[in-house]
């Protein structure tokens, strides 16, 4: 008889799971394989996107502050691993973002006054036009992760080569939602692509403390699903790696689940978080260092793709476009109690219409 052995079958899995890096701190091409195939049109782009996105969150800050925004969850640090792996889907593909990826809902197609709408709570916000293949920004952690799984998995029942892409952060990855829907995708081989943004501390709780496992992308094995750890600030490496993910999902090899290594400068959201309480000046330091702006910025002048005054044309345009679209979202019809409730059924229940009368006669005065 073959002896069992207990030797730790943990031992040296981290190792699989080795950071993929294309484009180092200095700008500098490390990986000259794993390039991704994008003309100097889709470079430019890309980083107009994250500049963009760069002065929509100075200026959503600034409008919450003023009592103009409500609940905003602040995104700098975090513009390569949202904006290169939404870069990677088609415009048919399905996005389910968390509360911090607004930008990526816009770029898929949301009008801006309406992303400013649902930071107000207004349902209108939440109306999706009829083009935009997208849910809601998600509140609950996690939620949307099963949600992901069940809509990659209408695509493969109806024969559609698309997939569904959503995001949590690494406090998301400690969700029972979290295990329920990767394993689904799995188990099914539903065109899911489930990415992790591993910003170190979820709201407060250091990532270390949340689980004994060293990377969350690991935790893809327990479902027989591909994982990859990425680094999070670079944006080519997130890009290349979502696309393949994309590619294996449409030719009906079944989801992947990426995690991608990043920081996000500011607090958790502008609701009283306070995050240095939580995190020290080296390590913030640390982390400014390695801007994907500065990183991508960098990468594209040595291509002469880039200028001062192309970067400068693209912040004047952004903030105008936000001054356009928040006077927009402030004409928006106030949202009223019946509103709500005339749009939650087709067919009021009795204690609604009871309800209903008992608000239209309030509103009217």
């Amino acid at each position: 008889m073959t002896r069992v052995s207990f030797k730790n079958p943990l031992e040296g899995i981290e190792e699989k799971f080795e950071m993929i890096q294309i484009l180092d701190e200095d700008g500098q091409i490390v990986d000259e394989d794993n390039v991704p195939d994008l003309s100097d049109d889709d470079l430019v782009e890309l980083m107009r996107r994250m500049v963009y996105t760069r002065v929509l969150d100075q200026r959503s800050i600034a409008l919450n502050r003023q009592g103009r925004l409500g609940f905003y969850a602040p995104t700098a640090g975090q513009e390569a691993s949202q904006l290169g792996s939404h870069f990677a889907m088609e415009k048919e593909d399905f996005l389910l973002p968390a509360y911090r990826d607004v930008p990526q809902l816009i770029f898929h197609g949301l009008p801006l006054y309406q992303a400013f709408l649902f930071s107000r709570g207004h349902y209108h916000g939440n109306q999706m036009p009829e083009d935009v293949n997208a849910v809601s920004p998600q509140i609950i952690i996690g939620a949307q992760i099963t949600q992901a799984a069940g809509v990659a998995y209408g695509f493969k029942h109806n024969g559609k080569k698309n997939v569904a892409l959503t995001y949590t952060g690494d406090g998301g990855a400690s969700q029972g939602d979290f295990y329920e829907g990767v394993n689904f995708a799995g188990a099914y081989k539903a065109p899911a692509i489930f990415v992790v943004q591993n910003n170190q501390f979820a709201i407060s709780v250091p990532v270390e403390k949340q689980s004994a496992a060293e990377t969350i992308a690991q935790k893809a094995a327990a479902a027989g699903v591909p994982g990859y750890l990425v680094d999070g600030m670079d944006v080519l490496a997130v890009y290349k790696v979502v696309k393949e993910a994309r590619d294996r999902a449409v030719n009906g090899e079944g989801p992947t689940l990426i995690e991608t290594m990043t920081y996000r400068y500011g607090p958790h959201t502008m609701a009283g978080d306070d995050p240095t309480r939580y995190r020290t000046d080296d390590m913030d330091d640390k982390w400014e260092k390695r801007d994907p702006l500065v990183r991508f910025r960098k990468y594209l002048e040595g291509k002469d793709l880039w200028s001062e005054e192309k970067e400068n044309e693209i912040v004047e345009t952004a903030k105008e476009e936000i001054k356009e679209a928040i006077k927009k979202a402030d004409k928006q019809d106030k949202q009223k109690v019946t509103d709500l409730i005339s749009i939650m059924y087709d067919e009021l229940p009795q204690n609604l219409e009871e309800q209903m009368e008992e608000y239209k006669e309030k509103e009217s005065k």
